[in-house]
């Protein structure tokens, strides 16, 4: 008579079976290849849908509303030259933004591709901890070269928003080694942004921003930022509002105690909400609060910087010396990612002496390889003069914008170089401004999508008061300009019947 088979004995018969049974091999890469894989083994070109598809299963966009897409085309760019890019569907745009304030000497340089080619070859990768490069040695160069005066040393990023983060820490730690260790505080100025890292975003003067990734780093405080434009009825002239707006960041250093402020971030022009400028008296007044008071004056020059302003860096042209420059986009022409951090030597020399150390950096901070795109990036811009471009077409660029303002939905044109914006206005004599919900109507449900479908690839931002933002590529002129013009004007004129 059989017996009845324990629970054990099941247990102990099931594992000899795993163990006498074939092993299966591991699956070969071709069992895991993906359909657009399959697509380019075959040798088929992926299609448009194909890459819709692809796209809308996979992909996490950056700072994107991505509810439209269940319903829509994801826009889907494949190629680029010169001051234009195509889609997936054929269709030709024009680089209104430079794709992001970054393609400075425009799109398809095949030099630059080479230079990435040769570096490669030579020398892949290699990390700037405790060694350096040939390319990360000319590149610190030539930077310093250009540079204004005072700033001596280089330290490399990935970006625009790590230089501002290695800025922060760097003040706080120069000040603890140099017998002020409570200064640690930081201002910067209201809508300004400075990136996305919690360092950062801390220092960015735009709440909605923040809001869903606070609490961030403390310690940071916001003074006035100098849109002239809002400010007009209540000075007399532009100088005087500067003033104005310098003497309050004395007061927020008084406010808060000089001992414990260390550094004060400022854009030369202000990308966020709008493309705001200032008078030399601001930065006079801000250099000399500064000395006074033994706080860092940091410029970020992550989009003013590499000729955008109509000088090399935008410091220049405003005839200030800062602390410490951030920059990053058009270094390479945004070909590869790099970003720095420029400093006073007076910054430097703590770590001179000792074993001191400032223990920071990033694994691709100054790659070789995008240290040679640089390198060839900035032989371009002397060879063509582009930095000279700007400065001789800068007025005819606003003159062209200016055009605009006979429209009623256009309150101002503002900015400097090719760093424009338009900002849009419900009444022109009063200056009112569209609410929230007008303002998503107008930008995200008219103009944004009228633009795109016009073949003008640009800005449309609401951070401050609705505006509509270019930043063209450096090698631009009149033609453009005009065609930039026309396709904005009958863009804005059906945004302003639609309401």
């Amino acid at each position: 008579m059989a017996t009845k088979e324990s629970q054990a004995g099941k247990l102990v018969r099931g594992i000899k079976s795993v163990f006498k049974a074939p092993v299966k091999p591991a699956s070969a890469a071709a069992d895991r290849a993906t359909p657009l894989q399959d697509a380019r083994k075959a040798g088929i070109e992926p299609t448009h849908e194909m890459l819709q598809k692809s796209a809308k299963e996979h992909m996490f966009l950056h700072f994107t509303r991505h509810s439209p897409y269940q319903k829509a085309d994801m826009p889907i760019i494949t190629r680029a030259s010169g001051h234009h890019f195509w889609d997936s569907t054929g269709k030709r745009y024009f680089d209104g933004i430079s794709s992001l304030f970054s393609v400075n000497a425009g799109h398809g340089r095949e030099r630059l591709a080479e230079a990435a080619a040769k570096q490669m070859k030579e020398l892949d990768y290699f990390p700037l901890w405790s060694h350096a490069h040939p390319a990360g040695i000319e590149l610190a160069e030539r930077l310093i070269s250009y540079a204004p005066k005072g700033l001596s040393r280089v330290f490399f990023t990935t970006g625009g928003g790590e230089a501002n983060e290695t800025a922060w820490k760097l003040a706080k730690q120069y000040f603890k080694m140099t017998g002020k260790p409570m200064k640690h505080k930081v201002l910067t100025r209201a809508v300004a942004y400075h990136g996305t890292s919690h360092g950062a975003l801390s220092l960015t003067g735009i709440p909605s921003m923040k809001k869903m990734f606070e609490p961030l780093v403390p310690s940071t405080f916001r003074v006035p930022n100098t849109n002239w434009y809002r400010a007009q009825d209540d000075f007399a002239t532009e100088e005087e509002f500067a003033i104005w707006a310098a003497n309050r960041v004395e007061e927020m250093i008084l406010f808060e105690d000089p001992d414990t402020v260390a550094a004060f971030f400022l854009e030369p022009v202000q990308n966020s909400g709008g493309c705001f400028t200032s008078p030399k008296i601001y930065f006079d007044m801000v250099r000399e609060i500064c000395n006074k008071y033994d706080v860092l004056l940091v410029a970020d020059e992550t989009i003013d910087g590499f000729g955008r302003i109509g000088t090399m860096f935008a410091s220049e042209l405003y005839g200030f010396e800062p602390d410490m420059l951030v920059c990053a986009k058009g270094m390479t022409s945004a070909y590869a990612p790099i970003g720095a951090l420029m400093i006073s030597e007076r910054l430097f020399e703590p770590f001179k002496h000792g074993t001191t150390l400032f223990p920071h950096g990033y694994t691709y901070g100054g790659h070789p390889v995008s240290a040679a795109v640089a390198l060839a990036n900035l032989d371009v811009f002397e060879e063509e003069d582009l930095v000279g471009n700007v400065a001789r077409n800068t007025g005819a660029f606003r003159a062209t914008l200016e055009k605009l303002k006979d429209l009623p939905i256009v309150g101002d044109v503002r900015g400097e170089g090719y760093f424009f914006a338009i900002e849009l206005v419900k009444d022109k004599n009063t200056k009112e401004t569209f609410n929230d919900a007008e303002s998503e109507k107008l930008l995200r449900g008219i103009l944004s999508h009228r633009m795109f479908e016009e073949g003008l690839y640009c800005r449309s931002d609401d951070r401050g008061d609705p505006v509509v933002q270019l930043a063209p590529p450096l090698t631009i002129g009149q033609d453009e300009f005009n065609e930039i013009e026309q396709i904005l004007r009958g863009c804005l004129d059906e945004a302003w019947r639609a309401f």
